[in-house]
């Protein structure tokens, strides 16, 4: 089940859903729209490693916006900070941005319950389009948990991407054992 703007809203009231900064024009019929912040980065090797930590470099979108290439990774980030303490948070593009032939995640758009940050967005285009620090990105849905969850996100030892900050964050995949 995927709560309405009502309970969204009732949730926000009592803290188990945080959004920072909130704008009541943002909210959605069933769903909150979030914005890319100013911060990007992208991978400094030309191939990626799963087992060693890949460095990024961090850059800020220039006020007159910034040109997105095809065949490139960014990532990216909301301004938006968001915590979720009682529900999946489902992070998904906005028709308009998709019709732009942005993707905003390329597998990761699920969060978890405890999740407490800003979201990293995995971007990619199909053709070169500009983009610009604050514009719309995504939409933040909201699903209702059936039973207790015994393990949020925000106290697991294991939590690689906890308190994410508003850089966005490069994988952490070489923290795991494989």
């Amino acid at each position: 089940m995927i709560l309405s703007d009502a309970e969204i809203l009732k949730h926000i009231e009592n803290g188990d859903i945080v959004i920072k900064p909130y704008d009541q024009h943002n909210l959605g019929s069933n769903s909150y729209d979030v914005h890319l912040s100013k911060h990007l980065a992208q991978y400094d090797d030309t191939v990626l490693d799963a087992r060693k930590h890949n460095e990024v470099t961090h850059f800020d979108i220039p006020e007159e916006g910034y040109i997105l290439q095809p065949g490139q990774l960014y990532l990216g980030s909301t301004l938006e900070y968001t915590e979720t303490h009682k529900h999946v948070p489902f992070l998904e593009g906005k028709s308009s941005t998709g019709r732009l032939g942005i993707d905003i995640h390329a597998t990761a758009g699920k969060g978890d319950v405890g999740f407490m940050g800003h979201w990293t967005l995995e971007i990619s285009v199909s053709k070169p389009v500009r983009i610009y620090a604050g514009m719309p990105i995504g939409q933040i849905i909201y699903y209702v948990v059936a039973g207790e969850t015994i393990n949020p996100y925000n106290t697991k030892k294991s939590a690689k991407y906890h308190d994410q900050e508003a850089l966005p964050k490069e994988s952490m995949m070489w923290k795991n054992s494989f």
